[in-house]
This record gives C-alpha cells, structure tokens and sequence, in this order.
C-alpha cells in the first residue's frame, strides 16, 4: 500500500497529542522508565504499522492506549518466559555441577600433585576415565589411539599414581620387577 506525506503528517499528529499521556500510562505500570520508554516506541510502531486501521474521533486514544497495554502485557510476558527460563538454566547448571563434580577437588592436595605429576595423556586417559567414565574404547576415539594402548596406558598411570601416593617405586607398585 502507498503512503503519503498526508500519512506522516496525520501520524506526528497523533503523536503529538498523545505521547505524553501514554507515556504517563506506561510508567505507571512498568518496573522501569527505560521498559516505559520502549513500550512507547513500540506502541507507536505497531500504531504506524496499522495506521490504516486506526478509528476516528474519539476512539483513538482508547485504541492507542489498548495498543500501549497489548504491547507492555507482551513484554511482562516475555520477561517472565526469559526469568523463568534463566532460573531453570541456573537450577540445571546446579544439578549438572552437583553430578558431575570434579573428583580431585574433592579429595587432597596430595593426590592432585600425583595426578600433576603424569605426562599429559596419561592425565587425559585418567581423567576421562575417571571423571568422564569413559570406556577405553570411546577414549580411544577420541585421542585417536587403539583401545589397547588406552588399556595399557591407564594400567600404567594407575600403578604410577598408587606408587606416588604411597612413595613406593612405580615398578613394584604395578607388580613388576625392575629389569
């Protein structure tokens, strides 16, 4: 549809006459002069949007004032669904960190210096076994070994892991013998 400037000068009309009472409308019913202010706007939008359905006479401010409450309801609406769904999200991170909390920061310092002390993939293959429970197959997967040397490499880091924690060598620790 064709606008005009007869439509533009028809709506800064409008607005002149209204704005400052549909702004006092808004801010009384809105938690901040900032949600007023957009409501405001928005009203005005849709308004301008729809200006070939506007009534006449005297009801107009009526008309204008139920878009300004349409448009605040819906985002009383909106904010409630985004707090709500942010809540959940909040409660959901909570659960999920309760569940699957990290072992080592549960336990001493002394078993995280052990665990410090493996090179870095037998850090990784521990801990994803351990925190992750993680099979050696899936392990292997993704740090593209075999599931054998996973296997192996665990076993290893198991032994070397007991043998700092219980200040014995490593060797006896896996129950063998030094060559």
């Amino acid at each position: 549809m064709r606008r005009t400037a007869a439509d533009a000068a028809e709506f800064s009309a409008l607005y002149q006459e209204t704005n400052a009472d549909l702004l006092a409308f808004l801010l009384r019913r809105c938690p901040t002069a900032e949600d007023a202010a957009d409501y405001l706007a928005e009203a005005y939008l849709v308004a301008w949007d729809k200006r070939d359905q506007i009534p006449t006479g005297s009801e107009i401010r009526p008309w204008l004032f139920g878009v300004a409450r349409n448009v605040m309801l819906r985002g009383h609406q909106q904010r409630a669904r985004i707090t709500a769904a942010t809540t959940a999200l909040a409660q959901e991170l909570e659960s999920a960190q309760a569940l699957h909390s990290r072992p080592v920061e549960e336990h001493s310092n002394r078993l995280r210096e052990a665990v410090a002390e493996l090179s870095a993939l037998d850090r990784e293959i521990i801990t994803m076994i351990a925190w992750d429970q993680l099979k050696p197959g899936e392990i292997g997967t993704i740090l593209g070994l075999s599931a054998n040397v996973v296997r192996v490499r665990a076993h290893r880091a198991r032994a070397r892991l007991q043998a700092i924690l219980t200040n014995a060598e490593p060797e006896r620790a896996a129950g063998t013998t030094p060559q």
